[in-house]
C-alpha cells in the first residue's frame, strides 16, 4: 500500500458531482465527485475514506472531453476535469445534503 501526504487528500477531492445519473446511482451507493486531475484511484480512496470515514469498495474514474465555448469570435475550451465514481461498501454512506 503507498502512503499519501494526508494533508494534500483532501485537495484532490473538489465537489460532488450532482447529475441525473449521480443520483441514480446512489441507489447503488456510488457517489460522483470531480477530483484534480492528477488524482489515481489509490489516492482518491484514500481521500474519501479519510474524509467521510467510510469503506471504499471501488473507485472508477474518467476523463470527459474538454467541451468548446465561444464568446464572440474568439473560441476556446472549458476546462478539463476528471470524474470519479466511488463504491462504498454496504451499510456506509455519506451526506450529500445536510438537513438544514
Amino acid at each position: 500500500m503507498t502512503k499519501f501526504d494526508a494533508r494534500e487528500l483532501p485537495d484532490l477531492i473538489r465537489r460532488p458531482l450532482v447529475t441525473e445519473k449521480a443520483t441514480q446511482l446512489l441507489e447503488d451507493n456510488q457517489y460522483v465527485f470531480e477530483v484534480a486531475p492528477k488524482a489515481t484511484k489509490p489516492a482518491i480512496k484514500a481521500a474519501i475514506e479519510g474524509l467521510f470515514e467510510v469503506k471504499v469498495v471501488a473507485v472508477n474514474t474518467s476523463n470527459p472531453p474538454a467541451k468548446e465555448k465561444r464568446v464572440g469570435k474568439f473560441a476556446g475550451h472549458k476546462p478539463r476535469y476528471k470524474r470519479a465514481i466511488v463504491t462504498l461498501a454496504p451499510g456506509d454512506s455519506i451526506t450529500l445534503f445536510p438537513e438544514v
